[in-house]
């Protein structure tokens, strides 16, 4: 493909970007204020649903903040931190400061759609992209010259396997299904029920509907059947009216050793992901998407792999020390008794996860603190 002409007048938008989901708005929109023409293809028709838990924690709506976008809706719920319960205990730590919020995913894509079409976006639904040209990609029958293409066509990007990006590492793959309820939150917080078998998650999405979320190494027999390995959430549910029908999909943690090449760019899952068990995906996205057009404002995509690498460090040591309790069950069952007799671990934790205090303000004594009481717990 050939992106290498900077001749401006020969392009026919200066960014196209693959993908029209919230990584592929959010690119769109971050790069539309820096002033670039924008393009979004995709074969789907909006909204675009996805199964995931759609708690946005603080720093993901810090991260929209910097797109120009809140989250201000009546059809939205509130959570003030994070709840683990698991039959060694019950634990609870509050953000250091601000609060969450759980949004259906159509209505967050909704949100981001309204705001790529105040910017001047081009958006074209249900337009099939079907690979890269000399002159530039196709579209159909078509072929659109583009200055810059972004790649936000998810977990199996064909993006990043034609621009020959897909050399990495791949941790893990677990399943994930979601399911919308009828019924009052048990709390105003994101509560997180750990099993044998994976994890349940349950977000307040309104002040009568939650979103209930399961992910697990091995698929459930049924959601029913999963729901039952979570007793306390079995019975919270046993007469809640469920309002959706099940959606699943996969969860990977992915590593690229890069991306970007030439004036290619990957962003959100097209350019590596973390478990769902962190709640970061749409928060790296979002940040993702800042950066980006500060690179490509600056006719610099290395700049972009730095802050990219700088934004996946965090997520991924949180998702890797997280499913160590998914994996092993002594794991679980001692942090989570640790958490438990020491609130103030589990605070300091949730503080890294949100970014309020950084791993090295932690610092190895905090580390080695925390491995301590595990041990002892």
């Amino acid at each position: 493909m050939n992106l290498v002409s900077t001749t401006r007048e020969q392009f026919d938008t200066d960014v196209l970007v693959v993908g029209g989901g919230p990584a592929g708005l959010a690119a769109a929109i971050a790069a539309r204020q820096q002033g670039f023409s924008v393009m979004v293809a995709d074969s789907a028709t909006p909204p675009i649903d996805k199964a995931c838990g759609e708690g946005l924690m603080p720093d993901a709506l810090a991260a929209l903040r910097q797109l120009g976008l809140g989250i201000g809706s009546s059809e939205t719920g509130v959570f003030h931190g994070i709840k683990f319960i698991g039959p060694e205990g019950t634990v609870l730590a509050r953000f250091p400061r601000g609060e969450g919020v759980g949004v259906r995913r159509i209505l967050l894509h909704q949100l981001l759609l309204e705001s790529a079409a105040r910017l001047g976006v081009q958006t074209l639904w249900r337009t099939h992209v079907c690979g890269l040209h000399d002159a530039g990609v196709k579209l159909g029958n078509s072929v659109v010259r583009t200055r810059w293409l972004i790649g936000a066509d998810g977990q199996h990007s064909r993006v990043r396997n034609w621009a020959g990006l897909s050399a990495g590492r791949e941790h893990t793959t677990r399943i994930g299904v979601r399911k919308h309820f009828q019924v009052e939150p048990l709390s105003d917080f994101v509560e997180i029920y750990w099993g044998a078998q994976g994890q349940a998650y349950v977000t307040p999405i309104g002040k009568r509907e939650i979103c209930v979320a399961l992910i697990s190494r091995r698929r459930f027999a049924s959601f029913e059947a999963g729901i039952a390995q979570f007793p306390p959430l079995a019975r919270h549910l046993e007469n809640a009216q469920c309002t959706t029908t099940l959606r699943g999909a996969i969860t990977t943690s992915r590593r690229l050793k890069s991306v970007f090449r030439g004036r290619i760019a990957l962003i959100g899952e097209a350019s590596g992901s973390v478990d769902a068990i962190t709640g970061e995906g749409l928060a790296m996205a979002f940040r993702q998407a800042v950066a980006l057009s500060h690179a490509l404002a600056a006719n610099d995509l290395p700049l972009y792999q730095a802050a990219h690498d700088r934004i996946s460090n965090l997520p991924s040591f949180m998702a890797q020390s997280m499913l160590l309790m998914d994996k092993s069950r002594w794991v679980r069952q001692h942090a989570l008794r640790a958490f438990a007799r020491k609130p103030a671990l589990f605070e300091r934790l949730l503080s890294i996860h949100v970014g309020e205090l950084g791993l090295r303000d932690f610092g190895l004594r905090g580390i080695l603190n925390l491995g301590w009481q595990v041990l002892m717990a």
